[in-house]
């Protein structure tokens, strides 16, 4: 009995080798290869002899003029062209998809609970197309592996790795419900130790850095209240239970509905660099990445912020 023969596993060399080979014969030069592949003429020539030594086959004549296909490179350059741009075009595809895939978002709670959430169904009008999926929560994920295209960070931006879109303009500011502050004196910072200040965990920035930053002196105080999320903070402020010293940008919709106000009429505020939309270069090509980033920015803007 004659077995079919198993299927032919065929030689591939490495897309990188190629891409560099390619590049070196449309410009004819190794050093303005290198220049527009952003490498340097070193590691072009290693590539270019890894591609030949993997096919067995002189590609190319080098000179000092610069360099000139052989027979052979002009057949292979012909042929490896079409299949690059073959792989180009269905990559791109893939990545710009924005019909057949959710864009998936990962959020710190607060953020997501107190601005995002509250801004999603506008985008949802706009752009119907494109579904959301939205996880909050302060694990560390993995965009490869949790399958994420953006990530909205809370803390400082330690991730060089990344690209990292910061929200400017956001500050941290005493806010209060206008109930509570009726009847009380406050006019300076130092009058806040009279009443109720309620704590919150994760600002980046406290009520002791914050009172010593204005001058107030002898500043220790046991807190009542103390909260371990800006949204639970914020709450307990807008219900009357003491005074927050928080985020403008957390805050923002409960200032223009009047649940909360700032406790001065002078801006005491620290400004703090303590939200930002992380992820990797490759997501940022996403059209579907460009088209969410470019509406949070126009609803940024809109409230006094940029990113």
């Amino acid at each position: 009995m004659i077995k079919a023969n198993p299927r032919k596993v065929l030689p591939i060399p490495s897309l990188r080798n190629i891409q560099t080979f390619i590049e070196v014969a449309n410009v004819g030069s190794i050093n303005q290869a290198a220049e527009l592949m952003n490498i340097t003429a070193s590691a072009v020539s290693h590539q270019l002899s890894s591609l030949e030594q993997f096919i067995g086959k002189k590609l190319l004549i080098r000179s000092g003029k610069g360099v000139v296909l052989t027979h052979i490179g002009e057949k292979y350059l012909k042929e490896v062209s079409g299949a690059v741009s073959i792989i180009g075009r269905a990559t791109d595809q893939v990545i710009n998809d924005i019909h057949h895939e959710h864009l998936r978002i990962h959020s710190a709670p607060s953020f997501g609970l107190l601005w995002l959430m509250r801004r999603l169904n506008k985008f949802r009008q706009q752009y119907p197309d494109l579904k959301i999926s939205l996880t909050c929560s302060y694990e560390n994920l993995q965009f490869s592996r949790d399958n994420l295209d953006i990530d909205i960070r809370h803390g400082l931006p330690q991730w060089p790795i990344l690209n990292v879109h910061t929200i400017k303009n956001e500050n941290l500011i005493p806010f209060a419900s206008r109930d509570y502050l009726e009847g009380k004196s406050i006019n300076t910072p130092a009058d806040l130790l009279r009443y109720e200040l309620i704590h919150s965990d994760s600002t980046l920035i406290n009520w002791n850095t914050w009172l010593s930053w204005y001058g107030v002196e002898n500043h220790d105080k046991n807190y009542y209240f103390s909260f371990d999320r800006s949204y639970m903070s914020i709450e307990a402020a807008r219900m009357g239970m003491g005074i927050i010293l928080e985020s403008n940008l957390l805050a923002d919709d409960y200032l223009r509905q009047h649940n909360l106000v700032p406790v001065f009429e002078q801006v005491y505020g620290m400004p703090v660099a303590a939200h930002h939309f992380v992820l990797p270069h490759v997501n940022e090509q996403k059209e579907k990445v460009k088209v969410f980033l470019s509406w949070i920015d126009k609803e940024l803007s809109a409230s006094g912020f940029a990113m």
